[in-house]
């Protein structure tokens, strides 16, 4: 598969402490264990010039005081909270200046953030997806990529998971119904 740089970005999900390192409260050793294949990836797109976006999954400790139904800290305990060092990128994937960051508070990282305004203005239309967990912040915003027109590729050997049955059912259905699944090895970031 190949991607034109201009129009590509590379969106890495939640690859934060409290996911990703084992001192983390929803720490995932399938998380863990793609931080390397996903540093790969970050440097081959660096290289060929891809905009890289990372997002961050932060949450204020009141967020979900005054909920009527939807309470993330219901269903997974409280994490990643706003300023601590679960929240934070795991230190194997620096941000650079060039770099954007998405701050999100729920699974979907175009949901009441500037992502969408931000890819459009710059004409990007292909995004490469990647990063943690499979089955919820990896899939919703990768259909919400979708239906908002965008092309959503997700590289499966580089998406975190609690349990491998929730990766194989998230990339099928991701194939399935609003995008492409791809290896890393198989992506080229070159013009056609």
């Amino acid at each position: 598969m190949r991607l034109e740089p201009a129009t590509t970005a590379l969106v890495v999900v939640d690859m934060q402490n409290g996911f990703c390192h084992p001192e983390g409260t929803l720490h995932a050793p399938g998380s863990e264990g793609v931080i390397e294949p996903v540093v790969d990836l970050v440097e081959r797109a660096r290289e060929a010039g891809v905009q890289v976006i990372f997002t961050r999954d932060v949450h204020p400790p009141e967020q979900f005081e005054e909920s009527y139904y939807y309470d993330e800290f219901e269903q997974w305990g409280e994490h990643v909270l706003e300023g601590s060092w679960e929240a934070e990128l795991v230190e194997e994937l620096p941000v650079e200046p060039e770099d954007h960051v998405v701050e999100k508070h729920t699974y979907d990282a175009f949901y009441n953030t500037e992502l969408e305004g931000w890819l459009n203005a710059r004409g990007i239309r292909d995004l490469v997806i990647c990063g943690t967990l499979a089955n919820v912040c990896v899939l919703h915003t990768g259909g919400s990529a979708g239906l908002r027109d965008f092309r959503p590729i997700l590289v499966e050997d580089c998406i975190g998971y609690v349990d491998p049955d929730h990766r194989e059912y998230a990339l099928e259905h991701a194939e399935w119904l609003f995008g492409e699944v791809v290896e890393s090895d198989a992506l080229a970031f070159d013009a056609a």
